[in-house]
């Protein structure tokens, strides 16, 4: 492993303001600006081919209570992600800035605006349809409406197993076949302890609604990511004992066989805030996983390449359709660093 090179930068960002007709989102901060500091740690040269050390950041927009799920929507040209405590979907792209998506968007029924349980990981389908994982509903839906026009309308795809509700759903990916994998902690049931299920599982719902439990062992399975070539399913675990990224193969059948403690967190969270969350895999084939101090950057074969320290806790992260930049929801923030 090649000496540590930390690179440290102040960045300054405009907090940014919608000018759609959509609702405009609340600002929970007064201030015209907001500086924070921010570092790319470099630990093997290799990372040097993914961000440049002294890679931009900016501050897209603040002022929320839980950023989660971030998804780029070319068909949008903007970036859509949950804010779960508040149970809305936001916006942003370069050209509005920030608004409301949508409201209700993982609890709905009156009387769940502000329930505490939104809406978490996004995703798109093959047809452009968007899925979700619905903390409030605790189930995974498909939205039920255009994209262009949203309306908190959806469809079940998968609620139950063994005919007992899940948790409530936290992050998910699809392979080619429609096949959608998901998994299913407590973080959106009371107190966060695990409900009628009596697991917090890992699980695929066919394209024809049929579910399957893949993983029962893990106590916090959170963020979730197939391989490129799709033989390979990431896991991360936002456990306190056991923070780990998992890598498991996948068989022909579907099952999983031969997990492994792909990455071990545990030398980071006595230094940094957060646990293993969200992550994506980059057309590199390495892994961004959000954990302890920001996203960091694996491997296949676990190797740590770097650590893109945001200095909050971060939930989750996406990529643009170039993959020119890197979009992380960072606790009350979303941010923006550029890629090579």
């Amino acid at each position: 492993m090649n000496k540590q090179i930390c690179y440290s930068l102040v960045v300054t960002a405009l907090l940014l303001v919608s000018c759609t007709n959509k609702p405009k989102a609340k600002q929970n901060k007064a201030a015209n600006t907001i500086a924070e500091q921010f570092n790319v740690s470099i630990h093997d040269t290799a990372a040097l081919s993914l961000i440049a050390p002294d890679a931009s950041f900016e501050i897209l927009a603040t002022g929320f209570k839980w950023s989660e799920g971030p998804l780029w929507v070319d068909s949008l040209q903007a970036v859509l992600f949950s804010d779960v405590p508040t149970n809305k979907i936001y916006k942003w792209s370069p050209k509005d800035s920030l608004s409301i998506y949508l409201e209700y968007a993982g609890h709905t029924g009156e009387g769940n605006k502000d329930s505490n349980r939104g809406s978490n990981g996004l995703l798109l389908d093959s047809k452009n349809n968007l899925l979700l994982c619905q903390h409030g509903d605790r189930r995974i839906a498909r939205l039920d409406a255009d994209l262009s026009d949203p309306k908190p309308q959806f469809i079940t795809l998968a609620d139950t197993f063994d005919d007992k509700p899940f948790n409530s759903p936290n992050d998910l990916d699809i392979d080619r076949d429609g096949n959608i994998y998901f998994t299913d902690p407590p973080y959106g049931q009371p107190g966060t302890k695990t409900a009628e299920i009596g697991i917090n599982g890992v699980f695929k719902v066919t394209p024809n609604g049929a579910v399957s439990m893949l993983i029962d062992s893990l106590n916090r399975p959170n963020g979730i990511a197939l391989s490129l070539n799709q033989k390979m399913l990431y896991v991360n675990q936002s456990d306190k004992e056991k923070p780990f990224l998992y890598r498991y193969e996948i068989a022909a059948d579907g099952s999983l066989a031969n997990g492994k403690v792909l990455f071990d967190f545990r030398p980071f969270t006595n230094q940094f805030k957060g646990m293993p969350d969200g992550l994506k895999i980059h057309k590199s084939g390495n892994i961004f996983a959000t954990g302890p101090g920001g996203v960091h950057i694996i491997s296949p074969t676990g190797k740590h390449l770097a650590t893109i320290e945001t200095g909050k806790r971060s939930a989750n992260c996406a990529f643009d359709s170039d993959q020119n930049y890197l979009y992380t929801t960072t606790t009350n923030m979303l941010l923006r660093i550029a890629l090579k």
